[in-house]
């Protein structure tokens, strides 16, 4: 695999060093897997999984009008946010189409003054940089006080996912904060207690993409190598290890947490997703709101629903969904789950089929095999035993 123009991590020359399988993804050269996908899923599962995620894009915004300007771009509230908290948003066109789904967190600097910090997808960076820098206020607004100062700080920060039942405990030792009360959807500026960071400070939230209890940490690009190996050294008495984006995926798609451009697109809407939550109709008017509004008073089109297979074959993105012979939807995401020994899948049906128990048929290379709607998600923590699997299983 050629990796020549891609953009690399901080830590691109650590993971050739330790023999990962590199991969393109969203234009970034990123580690696929260092020993096996099913081996570091299952570590995570069980310990604790470390992931390099600094090829999401981190967007730093603040100044007088910054809370008002968010709450003109995003379609769900966050003037409200309170010092520290974070909170799951959409970012949607003028259709109405969801343009990327990204993480906004509440922060006040060492000089006590208010900052937010946007994480949004990698392939999205781009386009979303754009977008706001075209609804950015005008200079008219910012003398009257508005004014907003926008940083992308995607190349001079790295970000890391500690994720797992033992997450804590690896962490602890590094951070002068209290991770037990630091609280679900939570953040706090940190400093980084070992020598390699020279105490520098970086932000951790107890957020995550595996369905794992766990943290994301962001730290100064310079100083990212250190951090990520005093971590890995930290984690080693309690079975921590390094994962690539192989692992991730299959956590994320047990956990039923979408992947966007599978489960999100601009072509697909939040209430065809699942995510009318995040959509405040009334008070700002951000883009597409008067589309959500129109789109809120009509029939579904689809909807997003979990899928488990008969048989040990995986459905994958694009794979058509059938009633009979009639087609009527189509698989977004699929893998066999490592925790649930069974062949999993997300997609999009006709809303008259996404009663859980409905079967159905999934076209794979030509061969159909059945396959039955059941609740999002596949697998939870808080659950004592994973869900009974299909009769015959």
């Amino acid at each position: 695999m050629s990796e020549q123009g891609l953009q690399k991590t901080p830590l691109y020359d650590w993971h050739v060093a330790q023999g990962a399988r590199m991969t393109e993804f969203a234009g970034w050269a990123m580690p696929l897997l260092y020993t096996s996908i099913i081996q570091e899923h299952h570590t995570t599962r069980t310990a604790c999984g470390i992931g390099d995620i600094s090829h999401m894009g981190r967007l730093r915004l603040e100044g007088p009008g910054a809370a008002m300007f968010l709450a003109e771009l995003l379609t769900r509230r966050v003037g409200d946010l309170k010092l520290g908290q974070i909170r799951y948003s959409l970012i949607t066109n003028y259709q109405g189409g969801i343009m990327d789904d990204v993480l906004v967190g509440y922060y006040h600097n060492e000089y006590g003054q208010p900052f937010y910090v946007v994480v949004v997808n990698a392939g999205n960076r781009e386009k979303i940089v754009r977008w706001v820098h075209q609804h950015l206020p005008t200079e008219r607004a910012n003398a009257s006080g508005q004014e907003v100062v926008f940083t992308d700080l995607t190349r001079l920060w790295a970000m890391f996912a500690i994720q797992g039942p033992r997450a804590a405990e690896v962490l602890q030792p590094l951070v002068d904060v209290d991770l037990d009360s630091l609280r679900y959807y939570k953040g706090h500026l940190v400093r980084i207690l070992h020598p390699a960071a020279q105490r520098q400070g970086g932000i951790i939230s107890r957020t995550g993409y595996t369905g794992e209890d766990g943290f994301e940490l962001l730290v100064g690009a310079t100083i990212a190598r250190g951090v990520w190996e005093a971590i890995l050294e930290q984690g080693k008495p309690f079975g921590a290890a390094p994962i690539g984006l192989g692992a991730r995926d299959t956590l994320r798609l047990e956990a039923g947490m979408p992947l966007y451009g599978h489960e999100l697109t601009e072509e697909i809407n939040p209430f065809e997703a699942g995510l009318e939550y995040t959509c405040y109709l009334t008070g700002y008017d951000f883009p597409g709101r008067d589309a959500l509004k129109q789109l809120q008073q009509q029939p579904l089109q689809k909807k997003l629903v979990g899928l488990e297979l008969a048989s040990r074959r995986v459905a994958r993105h694009g794979c058509p969904l059938l009633c009979g012979q009639e087609p009527v939807g189509f698989v977004t995401s699929g893998t066999f789950s490592p925790t649930l020994q069974k062949s999993i899948a997300m997609g999009y049906v006709r809303p008259e089929l996404a009663e859980p128990g409905t079967e159905l048929l999934v076209d794979i290379r030509g061969q159909q095999e059945p396959v039955r709607v059941v609740p999002l998600p596949f697998y939870n923590r808080n659950r004592k035993k994973p869900r009974s699997a299909l009769p015959g299983q």
